[in-house]
């Protein structure tokens, strides 16, 4: 059975910090796509001038390049100085085996949804945050296993997301519901419903192609 677990972590004592500083509105992604020595930030809520100048004056960010601008959000390619920034969180996390579902940032606060193989590299993760002086609020613990005893990678959000669209037919032809009455029955945004999609239907794709016994590759 594999533990999932929501941490709240503050921006002052792991990334972005200075960014949040100067631009306090921003929201800030992790693409699900992410390497561990480059992650790629969504960001929302702020415009390119803003967010460009905040991540220049941030000393734990070396270089930020923007690869993709919309109208609604910008997706930046980050270069984070060594020890600081998101190696060193990412590196604090996941250092038990776990593997990271999903980072966001907002408000000076980052809030990561880990995977851990059991409890036991859990406490270890939180009893070493705590050590290094990171302030770790666990927000919430899910043991979580389907109905036939196996492990499901789904979040608690997006398993939430994908039974209230079940029940409310968004599955049906023609649609019972619109994504947008959908998201209001859930309290996030459009565009939050229709990230919680895409990556719940990778993990359902990526978890029934992969070859019979091998472990599923991490979001």
């Amino acid at each position: 059975m594999s533990t999932i677990a929501d941490l709240r972590l503050a921006a002052t004592e792991t990334a972005l910090a200075t960014t949040f500083e100067r631009a306090p509105e921003a929201t800030f992604e992790l693409e699900s796509s992410v390497s561990k020595t480059r992650p790629s930030l969504w960001v929302t809520g702020v415009d390119r001038e803003t967010v460009d100048a905040a991540f220049a004056a941030d000393p734990s960010v070396e270089l930020a390049e923007l690869l993709v601008e919309t109208d609604s959000r910008l997706l930046y390619d980050v270069t984070f100085a060594d020890e600081t920034g998101s190696n060193r969180l990412w590196d604090e996390v996941l250092a038990d085996g776990g593997s990271l579902l999903e980072a966001r940032a907002s408000d000076g606060w980052w809030q990561v949804t880990v995977r851990y193989r059991t409890r036991d590299q859990l406490c270890d993760t939180y009893d070493r945050l705590v050590e290094r002086g990171i302030n770790a609020d666990l927000q919430r613990i899910t043991d979580v296993t389907d109905a036939d005893g196996h492990e499901t990678r789904l979040t608690p959000e997006q398993q939430e997301a994908l039974e209230v669209a079940l029940e409310h037919g968004y599955f049906e032809i023609p649609r019972g519901v619109s994504m947008e009455e959908l998201a209001g029955e859930l309290g996030i945004s459009h565009q939050a419903l229709s990230e919680r999609f895409r990556r719940a239907y990778e993990t359902l794709v990526d978890a029934e192609l992969q070859p019979a016994g091998e472990e599923s590759r991490p979001n």
